[in-house]
């Protein structure tokens, strides 16, 4: 008899187990069902008033930004990938994991810097007039505040993507293809093009779609660029215009492209095919650069990392300095602790989604399993703006009407439950960056070999424990990595928090955004500081691993060759 109870609580954690990957394959297919509807719903008139006006304007920006991003970053990221793997020069070392380093700005921060230093009363110019004696009027200057300045502040964000997944690609291609092309007679540099960077092309294309859609989800840069893209168009129909089917048919607009770029990422990742260099695996040995050619390669790689990550850094740190704003007042104290308990709340969840919608691909696979798991990583591909839309939306229905029905029965004011609380952006936050947890969590299930469950279902363990007992101890280093990236990810995310955070409840992130609005670079530095330091951790973690997984898997490199 004391077995039922027992089988009944397997049976109803089992059910759970199972039931929380749809539960959460619905919360982030939600969002883009809701401005879906809205945008069919909603009156048209505004939508009209935009076409006649500024709605080519934000097609056109969009467009532009999404081409020089997309040339920017496969150019850096990939020249810089096959010097640092397949070369050898004074630093290269070093800038395997500096290249990364920029990674951890956030585009807004940038150009926050930049625009500090190369605007009209920055130190640049400054030192330009008085060395020269010009006026203002007497020299031209390059607008930082442009469609181009935005375009190379996400560039140089941006390339670590295409870095990283290019450098992977570059250290698991054995050797055998280049040096046959060598052997018939090919230069270096024509085998690299006709041999090495086709077979890398998949990860680079990858590399270059995640950019773009970062580069279509931005607000922080543009509207603080003052760049007229969807995004801001989404924000000022939402809070200018007070037009939430304008905003939602925008956010549609948006959100069609996104999933285009992201089936475009799944086809052409989806058509590579990796076979395993097996036995005859030779890793190629890096070639030492002399003469002109290391001091090429040493500031094509110094480049990046110091306009992209030394720079900032000493700009941010020098304006802080100067800034009247103290991490230990108060007022920042509250601006940390929201940041942190937005953060934490929102890292922790999403990797229980994670692992809930990963355990039962492996445990139940099938289409259900299928289709939540792919459910679940659309939310990468969906800009901030357009997930906190689609929340809204619905929620806000949901609030108006309970309020409605409870002074109409009671007289009470129910006040805004969902809309009002930080729950619904952490909802937000969840779906946006789940994907990554996501991705995180799987790459270490792929260590567990699928014969420790067949061996654990056949000795009668249930799946709970299999999960809390086995899959968790070994994926702790997995688990934790995700966490981080989400953490670190929901510390830089601006237009959601902006669009959906409650009343009073602001961030680092929204504090840094209001002080630049106001044109109070110096105390915006402060804050997008700790952003910036706080975002260093999983790059520097990254990094390590890629290290760590080609000495394991590939053992020490070859001798260089002269």
């Amino acid at each position: 008899m004391s077995a039922r109870p027992s089988a009944l609580a397997e049976r109803f954690a089992t059910g759970l187990l199972r039931g929380g990957a749809i539960v959460v394959a619905a919360l982030c297919l939600l969002p883009m069902a809701a401005v879906l509807v809205a945008a069919l719903l909603g009156s048209t008139d505004t939508l009209r008033h935009l076409a006649d006006t500024v709605l080519w304007r934000y097609s056109a920006t969009t467009l532009q930004l999404v081409l020089i991003v997309a040339a920017g970053t496969a150019a850096i990221g990939t020249g810089a990938a096959w010097l640092v793997t397949m070369t050898r020069f004074p630093g290269s070392r070093i800038f395997e994991i500096a290249l990364a380093l920029p990674l951890a700005f956030p585009a807004y921060v940038m150009g926050y810097a930049y625009t500090h230093f190369l605007d009209h009363p920055g130190p640049v110019q400054t030192l330009l007039r008085d060395v020269t004696g010009w006026g203002p009027r007497d020299y031209w200057f390059p607008e930082v505040r442009s469609v181009t300045g935005a375009a190379v502040m996400l560039i140089l964000v941006l390339y670590p993507y295409v870095y990283l997944l290019a450098r992977a690609a570059f250290l698991q291609q054995s050797a055998t293809a280049f040096l046959a092309a060598r052997a018939l007679g090919r230069g270096p540099w024509t085998a690299f093009f006709r041999v090495s960077l086709p077979m890398a092309r998949p990860a680079i294309a990858g590399g270059v779609l995640l950019a773009v859609m970062e580069t279509i989800a931005d607000y922080g840069t543009v509207s603080y660029f003052s760049v007229q893209t969807f995004a801001t168009g989404i924000y000022t129909s939402w809070f200018t215009m007070a037009d939430r089917a304008a905003a939602a048919q925008l956010a549609l607009c948006l959100l069609s492209v996104a999933l285009l770029l992201a089936l475009a990422e799944r086809l052409q990742r989806g058509a590579a095919r990796h076979h395993g260099a097996g036995k005859r695996f030779e890793r190629l040995p890096p070639t030492t650069l002399t003469g002109a050619a290391k001091w090429a390669a040493l500031a094509v790689c110094a480049a990046p990392v110091l306009f992209g990550f030394a720079l900032p850094v000493t700009l941010l740190f020098t304006m802080g300095l100067g800034s009247e704003q103290s991490l230990l007042s108060p007022r920042y104290l509250a601006f940390t602790r929201n940041t942190i308990i937005l953060a934490g709340t929102a890292s922790v969840l999403t990797v229980l989604a994670a692992i809930l919608v990963g355990f039962r691909q492996r445990l139940w696979p099938g289409r259900t399993s299928s289709g939540a798991g792919h459910i679940a990583r659309i939310g990468y591909a969906v800009p901030g703006g357009v997930i906190a839309v689609g929340l809204l939306v619905p929620f806000a229905a949901i609030d108006n009407g309970l309020d409605a029905w409870m002074r109409q029965t009671f007289g009470l004011s129910t006040g805004l439950l969902f809309t009002g609380s930080i729950w619904l952006l952490v909802c937000a936050y969840l779906v946006r960056f789940l994907a990554a947890a996501l991705n995180a969590y799987d790459s270490g299930l792929g260590t567990v070999h699928p014969n420790i469950d067949a061996v654990s279902r056949t000795l009668g363990t249930p799946p709970l424990t299999m999960l809390r007992r086995i899959h968790l101890p070994i994926l702790r280093p997995s688990v934790l990595t995700a966490l981080l990236i989400v953490f670190v990810d929901v510390m830089k995310e601006l237009p959601a928090t902006l669009i959906m955070r409650p009343f009073n409840f602001d961030t680092l992130a929204v504090q840094a955004h209001r002080l630049a609005s106001d044109e109070r670079l110096e105390g915006a530095a402060v804050p997008s500081l700790v952003i910036v330091a706080v975002g260093l951790l999983p790059v520097i973690l990254v990094c390590r691993s890629l290290g760590a997984q080609r000495s394991r898997v590939y053992g020490p490199a070859p001798v260089a060759a002269e």
